[in-house]
């Protein structure tokens, strides 16, 4: 049986964001069938790129059974239960985007992203990973570099 390490961020600015947060791990730990391995602290920092309230941030390391097959179906599914919890947990909105391209942010209850799926690229039209713009934000950077294996640190040295 293969076992798979995947780093996940979260973050929240509605509502009671540290609630939302446990709420979303409680969740994601039914989800990948086990309690997750390593969870950084909670760090409160300003929204980039819109305006809002402070978000609540953490990034969290879930090791767990992989499936067989393509990586890039295997962690097309980890991304299809992360948005399912988010819908549950209250969020429904879809990405949006601007005229160039642009993602357009918005005040969230919720926001997992996939960070790093063992030490596989994907890049799809639904999922990249490594997930986008991680050394630019230092709200994914702090908390990672807190929990972050040595095992991620030698796949993915460009980001440590």
């Amino acid at each position: 049986m293969a076992f798979v390490s995947i780093y996940f961020s979260l973050g929240s600015n509605l509502g009671d964001r540290e609630r939302n947060i446990s709420e979303a791990l409680r969740m994601m730990d039914d989800a990948f069938e086990g309690h997750y391995q390593s969870l950084s602290r909670l760090i409160e920092t300003k929204p980039m790129g819109f305006a809002g309230g402070k978000f609540l941030n953490a990034v969290v390391l879930y090791r767990t059974f992989r499936p067989d097959g393509s990586a890039e179906d295997a962690a097309l599914e980890v991304l299809r239960k992360v948005k399912e919890i988010e819908e549950r947990m209250g969020r429904k909105d879809p990405p949006e985007f601007d005229g160039k391209g642009n993602r357009i942010y918005h005040s969230r209850i919720i926001d997992i992203d996939i960070l790093f799926y063992g030490a596989e690229r994907i890049d799809c039209e639904k999922l990249t990973i490594p997930h986008k713009g991680i050394e630019e934000r230092p709200f994914v950077m702090i908390p990672l570099l807190e929990i972050a294996k040595p095992s991620l640190r030698s796949a993915f040295p460009e980001y440590f």
